[in-house]
């Protein structure tokens, strides 16, 4: 079976191959042919999501969390399936996750794994049978929520069927405002109970991009929706077409937002930025330490002298102008860290515990977790010995460490990952039966720059 899978898959990757890519070729398409062509891509595009999703599935089959670090994904360095799928493919973090979900549906279905939801059997079987996008098997299982009292598994199996054959005429997002309707149908009385389902649902997400660039993604149920849109209407109103005021401050405070140079998304991050720092100031008694949000400004000390070069802020990929840094400096502390051939010097040796100041000095020279492609920063990393303190009797010295960040610190220790340190290089080494034998470069994700006087 393995390879006609592989044969079966070689010859569609070729056959796709084939196809001219010749833009000026579309050009000349009646616009029947045009239409019928988006529809057969669709079709071709949907069969790939789904055979993508029964691999990612079987992936994270064999990466359950009952085998622990043994598991598929851990053993290969990942913390989870969707992780790996986003890795191995390249993917997006949004996409390797729908494909994992709607393949562990399709698995179940199939009884390779046990079916911890069974009212979307259903769904399940539709993305093995016929070709059910992956999207919209997500849309139905969102949609439709888990039985309750007043909701039985039956009810929902029977609306999990009927979405899956008005999928067919219906794209992703309809089909979940679908799902939501025939939910508010079976459970009308639930109106309290669906309140605090939403509310459940409240998540707040800080994405760091590729790009430099960092986003959040703020999932609000409706009440605290109507306390931040207040916020947000109060922020950019005079910019939207808000209300007239009569009284004159309020009219010349509207007109100054309305008159403001920058665009209203601008306006609108530059606001709320400033709320969260104030408030944190004012109350931090819900934060991890104390008072208003710290930034850490990681520069060359001649290169803050001579304005020259760059600076780069700590759990960040890209790097600040020298005036950044010059006015981050201004308004805080300034704390020197001596380096020496690529590594800070030793601040102290006695402790098996790395001090504050070695931990700043390694957040310095690593930059976050130094497990090849992982993305956790300083404020999530431990310090490791790569030379283990009982077993190699290591030293608790700054060159002999390095950050990991909870999962990789473990995955070093429980499966027998060792790393290997070359003057200011390190490399990880996998463990023993491990299908990569070669090193693993460890690059740092802060570059520390020495400048010869």
């Amino acid at each position: 079976m393995s390879s006609t899978l592989e044969s079966s898959f070689g010859t569609a990757a070729a056959a796709l191959a084939a196809i001219p890519m010749d833009a000026v070729a579309y050009t000349e398409l009646t616009d029947a042919s045009l239409l019928e062509l988006a529809r057969l891509g669709a079709a071709v595009e949907r069969a790939a999501r789904a055979h993508s999703a029964l691999i990612a599935g079987e992936l994270a089959r064999r990466s359950h969390a009952s085998l622990g670090h043994s598991g598929l994904a851990q053993a290969a360095g990942f913390r989870t399936p969707a992780e790996m799928v986003r890795v191995v493919t390249g993917s997006t973090a949004r996409d390797a996750a729908t494909a994992v979900a709607a393949g562990v549906l399709a698995h179940a279905a199939a009884g390779t794994t046990s079916d911890e939801r069974p009212w979307l059997s259903p769904v399940g079987a539709a993305v093995i049978a016929e070709g059910l996008g992956v999207d919209a098997a997500q849309s139905i299982a969102n949609g439709l929520g888990a039985p309750t009292a007043s909701v039985s598994a039956d009810q929902l199996a029977a609306a999990a069927a009927q979405l899956c054959s008005e999928a067919e005429v219906t794209d992703a997002d309809r089909l979940f405002r679908r799902a939501r309707e025939l939910r508010d149908e079976l459970d009308a009385a639930g109106v309290a109970d669906r309140e605090a389902a939403r509310r459940e649902q409240r998540a707040l997400r800080f994405h760091r991009r590729p790009d430099g660039m960092s986003s959040l993604t703020w999932l609000l149920d409706p009440e605290s929706a109507a306390l931040v849109g207040d916020l947000y209407d109060r922020t950019t109103s005079p910019r939207r077409g808000g209300p007239r005021f009569v009284d004159p401050a309020a009219a010349a405070h509207a007109s100054s937002i309305a008159d403001d140079a920058r665009t209203t998304e601008q306006l609108a991050s530059d606001v709320f930025l400033d709320l969260l720092r104030h408030g944190a100031d004012a109350d931090s008694s819900q934060l991890l330490g104390s008072g208003a949000p710290s930034v850490r400004v990681i520069v060359d000390a001649v290169a803050l002298r001579d304005r020259v070069g760059a600076a780069r802020l700590e759990g960040q990929p890209d790097a600040v102008s020298i005036e950044t840094a010059e006015r981050l400096a201004c308004a805080g502390s300034v704390a020197t860290i001596p380096f020496a051939g690529g590594q800070p010097l030793d601040v102290r040796r006695e402790h098996r515990l790395y001090t504050h100041r070695q931990r700043i000095a390694l957040a310095t020279r690593d930059g976050g977790c130094r497990w090849p492609g992982c993305d956790r920063p300083p404020s999530w990393a431990e310090a490791h010995h790569i030379n283990h303190w009982a077993r190699d009797g290591g030293r608790t010295d700054v060159a002999d460490g390095v950050l990991l960040c909870r999962h990789h610190h473990l995955l070093a220790h429980n499966n027998e990952w060792e790393i290997r340190r070359n003057g200011a290089d390190y490399w990880l080494v996998p463990p023993p039966g491990h299908p990569r034998r070669e090193p693993l470069a460890m690059p740092a994700r802060h570059r520390v720059v020495e400048h010869v006087a």
